[in-house]
């Protein structure tokens, strides 16, 4: 274990732990762990079966990680991305190379609580080994000034039988500028479910593209996405699948939640085959907070605003 116990750690780990995260992780042996603020390297964590490579640049960090072939890591591996400054910009530039029957876990949080004018670039690629599995659960944190511009690209490979789970969770602060692109291959009988849960507030601006290719047979897929907009946020959807394969099956599932007459929402579901034995669909709904609902609540004393946030923080659970 290298870590480097400054100031600036602990800052990073109290707000960590604020937002959800097991801060103990940070410290604990028997996790894999990556603490990075601006661009240092605040502390890593290698466990067997894991290696971690970085390398420091001008604006940020670029990072490999690697999964030796049939290991199975038993505990969540804890990555920490944050900028503790008010003012800045941070590129993170990440491999995950997961080996042939391999499995992992992540558990991610980018933490920008201080932010008034803050880039964030995350570019990723990920490459999933035969019958292997990874899951990585990202979850913002960003300051209420709305100077958060966070700008996540992911590539991702999924080769045979194997299985990737990735859900983008920012609830807590504002949403700022988010432009979120995602496109994933899979091959045959591999799985992909892409999860986004998003509020957007005052006048965030959020736009997601989520793109599934399933070139193989039997490959199947889900994008699945809900967003609630308030006051003047304004959202924008695009889940895609294409089914390239025989007996492919594919879901974009995208729910947007509106409420204040300024907040508007767009979602664009993008179904295509190329096989007759392919079957892709679609489901996509556009709505308000119940009225009923919300008077409920402010009958038992709770403010608009409050009642609002409190049905909001319900649906993205």
């Amino acid at each position: 274990m290298s870590i480097d116990y400054s100031k600036e750690f602990e800052m990073i780990a109290e707000v960590y732990k604020k937002t959800g995260g097991d801060e103990k992780a940070l410290f604990d042996k028997k996790h894999g762990a990556l603490i990075i603020n601006e661009n240092k390297v605040l502390g890593k964590n290698e466990i067997k079966g894991m290696r971690i490579e970085h390398q420091s640049l001008k604006n940020g960090v670029k990072v490999k990680i690697f999964v030796e072939e049939g290991i199975k890591i038993e505990n969540p591996v804890h990555l920490c991305f944050g900028m503790l400054p008010k003012e800045g910009r941070q590129e993170i530039y990440s491999e995950f190379i997961i080996g042939k029957n391999a499995g992992v876990e992540f558990t991610a949080h980018c933490i920008f609580s201080n932010a008034k004018h803050i880039e964030h670039i995350m570019d990723s690629e990920v490459v999933i080994g035969e019958n292997a599995e990874m899951s990585y659960t990202e979850t913002h944190y960003h300051s209420e000034s709305g100077g958060t511009f966070v700008y996540p690209k992911l590539r991702g490979e999924i080769k045979k039988g194997g299985r990737f789970f990735e859900e983008f969770k920012l609830t807590e602060g504002r949403a700022g500028t988010l432009n979120i692109d995602y496109e994933i291959d899979q091959d045959e009988r591999s799985s992909c479910e892409l999860l986004t849960k998003i509020y957007g507030k005052k006048d965030d601006r959020i736009e997601v593209r989520e793109s599934l290719n399933l070139n193989g047979v039997y490959a199947a897929g889900t994008a699945k996405s809900r967003i609630v907009l308030t006051d003047n946020a304004f959202g924008n959807v695009l889940g895609e699948i294409k089914g390239n394969a025989a007996y492919t099956r594919g879901h974009v599932d995208c729910h947007e939640i509106v409420h204040g007459d300024g907040a508007k929402a767009v979602s664009t579901p993008k179904i295509s085959v190329e096989n007759s034995f392919a079957r892709v669909t679609h489901e996509a709904a556009i709505g308000r907070i119940s009225k009923k609902e919300l008077e409920t609540l402010m009958a038992r004393g709770l403010r608009e605003e409050e009642a609002v946030d409190f049905i909001v923080r319900g649906l993205l659970r």
